[in-house]
Parts: C-alpha cells; structure tokens; sequence
C-alpha cells in the first residue's frame, strides 16, 4: 500500500510539475500545427517588413517617408480597432482568421506583381501599406484568440508565451533573411515568400481543432440576440472603461510605454553618449535585450493565473531597473542590468496579454482587445517624440531615471489608492457589477 501511495505521490507531483510546464500547451496537436504556422508566418511577415523598409528609401531616399510608411500601415489599428474586435466577436474565429490570412496573403502577392513589373510608386505603396493595417485590425484578435482555442483554459498563459517566443524568433530570423532574400530572389521574391507564408497558415486553420470550452462559448455567442446591447459595435469602449482591472492595465501599459519601453532611444543615446560606447557597444546592448525577451517570455509560460497586481508589481520593478541603469557609471553594469530589465518586460506583457484576452466574458474579447489596439497604438504613436523631448531636456541619463521614478511612482500611487478604496468599503447602495471572468482574477 505505500509502494502505490508513493506512485501516486510521484505522479501527481511529475503532473503538477508538467501543469507548470512553460511548453505545457504544445501537448495540443493543434497548438503544435499553429505554432508551426505562425513561425512561418512571422519569418515572412519580418523579412517583409525589412524590405519595404529598404525599398521605400530606395524610391525616395528619404528615412521620414520610410517612417511615415510604417505611421500610415498602424493608423488603421488607431482608427478602425473598436471596429475589428466587434466583427471578431460576431463571425467565427476559425472562418475570420482564414479570411483575413488569405487578404494579407493577397496584398502581399499584388505588391510583389507590382515591384516584378516595375509599376510600384509611394502612393502604390502607401495604399497597401494602409490595407494592410486595415485588414490588421481584424486578423491581429481573431489570430490571438484562435490560440488560446486551441489548448484548455489553464494553459492560456503557456499558449500566449509561446506565442511571444514564436514572434521573437521570427522577428530576429526575419529580419536576417531579409538580406539574403534580397540577395538571392530579389524584392519581389521576398514579398512572394510572405504571401506564401499567410498562404499556409490559412491551409492550417481548417484542420485545426477547438477545445470543448471554445466550442461552447462560440455556440453561445451563435445563440444571443443580435440585438443586444452587449452586441453593439460602441459597446467595447464602453465595456473596458467599466471594468477597474482593464483601465489599470491601460495606464499601467501607456506610463511604461512612454517612458520606459523605448530603449532603442534610451539605450542607444545611454551608451553613445556618456558611456562612450559605439555601435558595437549598443549591438551588443540590443541583442542582450532581445536574449532576456526570450527568456521571459520562457519563464512566464510557467503563470497560471496572472492578475493586475502582479502586471503592476512587475512595470514598477522594471520601472527601478531602469532608473538604477540610467545611473550605471560603465557600460559592464549596464550590461548586467540589460536581461533583467527586459525578463521583467517579457513577463508582463505575457502576463497583461493573458489578463486581456481570458478575464473579460467570451463574447467581448474581441472588442477588448480592439480598444487596446486602438489605445496602443496611440502611446505607441505618441511615445516616441515625447521620449525624445525628455532625453531633449533631462539628458541621457535623465530621462532613464525620471522615467523609471515616474512609472514606479504612478504604480505605487495606483495601489495606495486602491488599498483605500477597498479599506472603505463599496457602498450598499450602489453596487459596482463586475462579469465573473472566464479564467484568472482581476486585481
């Protein structure tokens, strides 16, 4: 009897352990197949990206119309995101997914027509370049849910890490193979690729098969009047200003955006200032950075159920690394505080992912995560200048430790003012409803 004790002890512990386990989701096939089908996708989608870069300054010469470029592709995410996540919430994922793939899949292919036949202008250009973030605005939910479909409830977080793993590993390989792409099978050839490469994701996604969780909230949604309030386009903004936990991830995101996410301008001025380092001391720098997003995005495959406190716990720890970076007398301590900073950063934009996708109802999440692209899209738009007017104004270094100071700060307010409001109590007479969410706990 002790000897079947201890077997099952050991089971349940090596069960416990695999529940824990970052790669945990990959025990779906279909999680399997679509991981697959978004590390090609995204191999495409970045070596795409780095040749329309290259080629715009090649017809223009000119960097600001190579930005405005990549302004005019994140506009649609600006404009039309509360749009996108309300036509996610009303169509099947499956079937939207497909479509949209099938779309970028197009546009990628009639760019490549165009540069083979040497009929591509900037106007040409930009055009496809904004149907592309307009088509964006649907496929970035409907693709990201998809996911989370595929695997049970509680390996949500593992999915979406994964997911973060996936998109790191493309984005660096992308990027490198653009240059051989060019190299070898021209500008028109690299578009091409990425057509191929939306190609085979839509070929994946009608085989792929749906949890029975998935399965009952799509026959939910299936089952409510159209009519309904909860089903209107507007209800989305309305919806995510309601709920405290989804505002707090908002201004949690915007202040770390602003001032502490932009390292490329942080960093780069950092070390090419008063560290006097060079180009190799900041590539060096980047790739330490890309390292650490990795692995956190490794580590926060291990959450189970992440929450607000802990999305604020973490912004405000990066938001100290960076402050005592900023102070860094030499480049090795920067070096050292470079994977920390960005582990702490991988693991909670996994963790705020995993919030924003799983705590509101089923059939709002698309319309969640619209307002969120619509409102990322902004600080992302914004941020920018306004670091840069900072780095302007307080210096290289300041602009680290006031940033860093500032985001600790705000956190550190945020939750000394809801330690009060929960130390008074709500008031009987005006209850605050808040939806049961389907998977973790708002803080």
């Amino acid at each position: 009897m002790r000897v079947v004790r201890g077997l099952l002890a050991r089971r349940d512990t090596a069960t416990a352990a695999g529940d824990r386990s970052p790669w945990r989701c990959l025990r779906s096939r279909s999680m399997r197949w679509w991981s697959a089908a978004n590390l090609v996708s995204n191999l495409g989608t970045w070596m795409q990206l780095t040749v329309q870069n290259l080629l715009v300054l090649q017809l223009t010469g000119s960097a600001a119309t190579t930005g405005l470029s990549l302004s005019v592709q994140a506009a649609p995410g600006l404009l039309f995101g509360l749009l996108g996540g309300a036509v996610v919430d009303r169509l099947p994922r499956k079937l939207t997914a497909a479509v949209s793939q099938a779309l970028l899949a197009m546009v990628a292919f009639a760019t490549a027509a165009l540069v083979a036949f040497d009929m591509l202008n900037v106007p040409l250009l930009m055009v496809l370049a904004g149907i592309t973030g307009l088509i964006a605005t649907v496929d970035g939910p409907a693709t990201a849910l998809l996911g989370n479909d595929l695997v049970p409830e509680k390996d949500v977080p593992s999915a979406i890490a994964l997911g973060s793993v996936v998109h790191s590993v493309g984005r660096l390989a992308g990027t490198a193979l653009a240059a051989v792409g060019i190299a070898t099978i021209g500008t028109a050839g690299a578009y091409a690729v990425n057509g191929v490469s939306f190609l085979f994701v839509t070929a994946v996604i009608p085989f792929l098969r749906l949890q029975p969780h998935a399965r009952a909230e799509a026959a939910a949604a299936a089952a409510r009047p159209r009519g309904a309030k909860a089903e209107r386009g507007s209800g989305g903004l309305a919806f995510f200003l309601s709920r405290r936990s989804l505002v707090a991830l908002a201004v949690i995101a915007a202040v770390s955006a602003v001032l502490g996410r932009n390292y490329q301008l942080t960093l780069a001025t950092l070390v090419t200032g008063p560290l006097d380092g060079g180009a190799g001391a900041y590539g060096l720098v980047s790739a330490l950075l890309a390292a650490g997003g990795i692995v956190g995005a490794v580590l926060a495959g291990r959450l189970r159920k992440p929450t607000v406190r802990l999305v604020a716990l973490l912004a405000a720890a990066g938001g100290l690394l960076q402050l005592v970076a900023g102070l860094s007398p030499v480049l090795l301590m920067l070096l050292v505080m470079v994977i920390p900073m960005a582990i702490v950063e991988s693991v909670s934009d996994t963790a705020t992912t995993t919030v924003l996708q799983t705590d509101p109802p089923a059939h709002m999440r698309g319309r969640v995560l619209g307002v969120w692209r619509s409102v990322s899209t902004a600080w992302g738009l914004a941020g920018p200048p306004l670091l840069g007017l900072l780095v302007q104004g307080a210096g290289e270094r300041g602009a680290l430790v006031l940033g860093g100071a500032v985001i600790a700060g705000v956190i550190g307010a945020g939750a000394l003012a809801e330690r009060r409001r929960r130390a008074g109590g709500r008031p009987a007479a005006l209850p605050v409803p808040e939806p049961v969410p389907a998977y973790g706990t708002a803080a």
